[in-house]
């Protein structure tokens, strides 16, 4: 196994993962839900974002190549969905508990395209084929990032008592805004890359 391979793969997984700066984006989108359903949105979006990650790594270029999918298009993708849900959050539809309505916020966009975005998809492809034989160090290094990531999001039960309602609906106003202009910065990025390179 080789560790300085292990190492940049946590690294940039935990980095791009961003689960700290998820945990308020979570705490919206699980709005109303209680502790326990809270739980399992993020076990299973860290185990839908780990077999994902693991599917790039091992065969993410062959994907691609196969269904002739550039990563901008898959930026501009991701850059859309999370500017829906944005919008979602600014005009307050995700005032209800998201469990009721007929969707699964922990596959996206928790596991795709927050833990596993187009820069994470990218980043793990690029491990596994920049050295001679680092498939082990960079699955080990895939696990362990998101293992700690998903230690972080489970913190977010405390979070949410300690903000109370209030909390809830000025982080709901202000995250979309943010999370637009993040959506928009990411699109944009993928239009640059489809277009002008």
């Amino acid at each position: 196994m080789d560790t300085s391979v292990l190492i940049k793969t946590f690294v940039a997984v935990f980095v791009l993962a961003d689960a700290i700066g998820n945990i308020p984006i979570l705490l919206v989108l699980t709005k109303g839900m209680e502790a326990q359903q809270r739980n399992k949105v993020i076990d299973k979006a860290i185990l839908v974002a780990i077999a994902v990650l693991l599917l790039f790594a091992c065969a993410g270029k062959f994907i691609l190549s196969y269904l002739d999918v550039s990563m901008a298009s898959l930026r501009v993708a991701g850059g859309l969905l999370l500017l829906l849900i944005a919008l979602q959050m600014l005009q307050g539809e995700l005032d209800t508990p998201v469990i009721d309505k007929e969707r699964d916020v922990a596959i996206t966009p928790l596991a795709l395209p927050l833990l596993a975005g187009p820069g994470t998809l990218t980043s793990v492809m690029l491990l596994m084929s920049e050295s001679p034989s680092p498939h082990i160090s960079v699955v080990v290094g895939i696990i362990a990032a998101m293992f700690v990531s998903w230690l972080i999001l489970r913190q977010a039960n405390f979070i949410d008592n300690w903000i109370g309602a209030e909390g809830e609906v000025i982080i709901t106003q202000l995250l979309g805004f943010l999370l637009a202009a993040l959506a928009v910065e990411i699109g944009s990025t993928g239009i640059r890359e489809l277009f002008l390179s």
